[in-house]
């Protein structure tokens, strides 16, 4: 029941839309074409073309036309605008803005020429309307914040639709921005609306790669240089196994010598939106890889019989281990650097 109700919603809102779309054709041809078919003296023509001649007019159709005109307008230069910003990354947030001013200037300028139109004094009601928006501004001073705050977001390029943000603690991605609010979604659907003027504290976590952060324990029994060794040889494996890493994967040594493991660190670079993908996909790797070369992952446990033994490294693993190290402290450098504190 519910299907169909909504089902016949939709119906309905698209035949409103597509009645709308064929008069605003209708009138566009009328408007290019109608001097050649109108003689200059017809009321109906000159009530239609409000930008002819001056002359008596039908009151309803000249009003009809404004409406036609100015909501056609609008709504024109809203959907070119849109279907220009799809194939852009960036820049959706000014598109939404300038469709929100179009939209309100639109209106505004149908409700001046029909009060026009319907003989009242347009000039004492601007000058009437300048006078209540100065009242209202000093007593509006939070609306003036949100706005004046949504167009320094949008044109200083602080983040845009599409954009993960950590608001107060929210994670989320910037749905839409809006002349006074901006509405940002959580992993599981949930919105959040937040006045332009309090966000503060924006942490922007898609202006550059996010690091996807691996840590795996191995047995202190174990040969850190055999493991090093392995992992230089299938290390590019690891890579394209996981086609989301942009950079890396990235060695970076014993990050902790734990109560029973030697921990060993490994990050790569990564969209922040597939960032905790990348970690289960390499947590998966690691631990396909490790088993398969005998490499024991260890867990607290109380030792009742005599520890294994374990595979020396041989030299040539050594050497392979050496310069495995070297060449990954040197591949990750900057990562290093841009987020020290992590490592």
């Amino acid at each position: 029941m519910g299907k169909e109700t909504k089902k016949s919603k939709f119906s309905f809102g698209t035949a409103i839309k597509c009645v709308g779309f064929l008069i605003l054709i209708v009138y566009a041809v009328l408007m290019v074409f109608g001097k050649n078919w109108f003689s200059p003296l017809s009321m109906f023509w000159r009530s239609l073309n409000f930008l002819g001649k001056s002359g008596e007019f039908n009151p309803f159709i000249r009003i009809a036309s404004y409406f036609i005109f100015f909501l056609g307008a609008s709504w024109v230069l809203r959907f070119v605008l849109k279907l220009l910003s799809k194939p852009l990354k960036k820049g959706k947030a000014i598109v939404d803005i300038l469709c929100s001013l179009i939209k309100y200037a639109a209106v505004l300028a149908l409700l001046f020429f029909v009060l026009k139109t319907l003989g009242v004094d347009t000039t004492a009601i601007l000058a009437g309307i300048g006078i209540l928006g100065l009242v209202v501004g000093l007593g509006a001073q939070p609306l003036v914040a949100d706005i004046i705050a949504g167009l320094f977001i949008v044109f200083e390029g602080i983040f845009d639709v599409g954009d993960i943000i950590v608001v107060d603690g929210f994670r989320g991605t910037v749905k839409e921005i809006g002349i006074r609010t901006t509405q940002i979604v959580d992993t599981g659907g949930n919105v959040k609306i937040i006045n332009n003027a309090h966000l503060q504290s924006i942490v922007n976590m898609t202006n550059q790669l996010s690091l996807a952060i691996c840590d795996i324990g191995i047995e202190y029994g174990e040969s850190l240089e055999r493991v090093e060794a392995i992992l230089k040889e299938n290390f590019p494996k690891i890579r394209e196994a996981i086609p989301d890493i942009k950079e890396g994967p990235f060695y970076k040594g014993v990050s902790e010598l734990g109560d029973s493991a030697v921990v060993i660190r490994f990050a790569a670079g990564c969209e922040e939106g597939t960032r905790y993908q990348v970690e289960r996909d390499m947590n998966r790797q690691f631990k396909l890889l490790f088993d398969k070369y005998n490499i024991n992952i260890p867990f607290p446990q109380i030792v009742l019989n005599q520890p294994a033994s374990f595979e020396d490294a041989t030299a040539y693993q050594q050497k392979q281990a050496n310069s495995f190290v070297k060449e990954q402290k040197e591949l990750s450098k900057g990562i290093a650097e841009t987020d020290a504190n992590t490592f």
